[in-house]
């Protein structure tokens, strides 16, 4: 059994498997999930687990080497835009209008939907190396 770290033994194979500029998404629980990919519903109960438990967990777990969240969290979610902010001093904050972050989850590896239940609480996280 694994002692420490993530426990969810799918979100480890994902973050396992990544390569280079791979994604994942962690996502609120109204974000839309395309049908691409592996979709990973962590969402218990409204707010469990919060998107801030769950980002902050992987970029423990992950080398990151950008993050891309929607421009809309900076006035409608300014707790979690901060959070990030604060979270992510070594990799640059990438914003895109909505729609297109929508978009762009199409292509990633793995949404983690998460029980948050406020405005724009989403990021996409693209894998860096570790080298």
């Amino acid at each position: 059994m694994k002692k420490n770290g993530i426990l969810n033994s799918h979100i480890a194979k994902v973050l396992a498997d990544l390569g280079h500029t791979d994604t994942v998404v962690i996502a609120d629980c109204g974000l839309p999930i395309p049908d691409g990919p592996i979709k990973i519903d962590l969402a218990l109960s409204i707010g469990t687990p919060s998107f801030q438990e769950v980002t902050s967990l992987l970029l423990q777990e992950m080398a990151v080497e950008k993050v891309t969240i929607a421009s809309e969290i900076k006035e409608a979610n300014e707790r979690d835009h901060l959070f990030l902010k604060k979270a992510l001093t070594n990799q640059p904050i990438t914003d895109v209008d909505h729609e297109t972050f929508k978009e762009m989850t199409k292509q990633a590896k793995a949404v983690i939907r998460t029980g948050e239940a406020t405005p724009y609480a989403n990021c996409i996280l693209h894998a860096g190396v570790i080298f």
